[in-house]
């Protein structure tokens, strides 16, 4: 975590506000990469465009878990902005956040396992078609750990809302924005409500991590409220 600079929290909001950004675009690049590869219906169509691209969509599996390691340094930067308002509660917070990269990147495994099915077949043990709908099988239950870290994150947002709320010097709005995205988000602990909901869930709280993103690397934070809350001398 960086040093104190004068008259302003540690770490400083707008670092905070720019690595949460290079997070946002990191993802979205490594997702590109790996979009249109899994035909959910189609094991052989599936197997033959993993294996026709597999370098780009190894990459893309590989800028995935570059983007989990800056989700965790965001976390670790937002519980050093906002441990003055409820350290408790901060720790909690970031507890969730931890647990859901955590889950995420050995998630991840079963996107790329299948590049291991597919090309490992010793003695020829498998036949092709057992191979292909064990590749396919994998890509299937990724999503079923990816709703377990949804709820982690759900309930990240959530008291992060909420010590945003609290805090006084970051907006309220924004703090009750992430409270509703996380109690909403809380949808995937039952996954066919929450995947019959992503479309009002995501953009949710996709809009509230912009918002906050924006309004840290735009306006940062009230600094003597913050130094109020850390005890420091104003």
């Amino acid at each position: 975590m960086q040093p104190v600079v004068e008259g302003s929290p540690r770490p400083t909001a707008r670092t905070i506000g720019v690595v949460y950004l290079l997070y946002f675009l990191i993802a979205v690049f490594g997702a590109l990469l790996m979009k249109g590869v899994v035909v959910p219906t189609d094991p052989v169509t599936t197997a033959q465009n993993l294996l026709a691209h597999q370098s780009v969509y190894r990459s893309g599996w590989e800028i995935g878990l570059v983007g989990n390691a800056l989700y965790i340094a965001v976390t670790a930067m937002f519980y050093g902005l906002l441990a003055p308002v409820n350290r408790s509660l901060a720790v909690m917070m970031a507890f969730f956040s931890l647990v859901g990269c955590t889950v995420q990147i050995f998630g991840g495994l079963l996107q790329v396992a299948p590049l291991t099915i597919l090309g490992n077949n010793q003695a020829g043990a498998f036949t092709v078609v057992q191979l292909q709908s064990a590749a396919l099988l994998s890509f299937k239950l990724y999503p079923e750990v990816f709703n377990i870290s949804l709820v982690l994150f759900a309930l990240f947002d959530f008291w992060l809302g909420y010590l945003i709320y609290k805090s006084t010097f970051l907006p309220r709005f924004i703090g009750a924005w992430y409270m509703i995205a996380g109690v909403l988000g809380l949808m995937f602990l039952w996954p066919p409500l929450g995947t019959a909901l992503r479309f009002v869930i995501i953009p949710i709280g996709g809009l509230a991590e912009v918002a906050l993103m924006a309004w840290l690397i735009a306006k940062g934070v009230d600094v003597s409220k913050w130094r109020e809350k850390a005890g420091a001398p104003l």
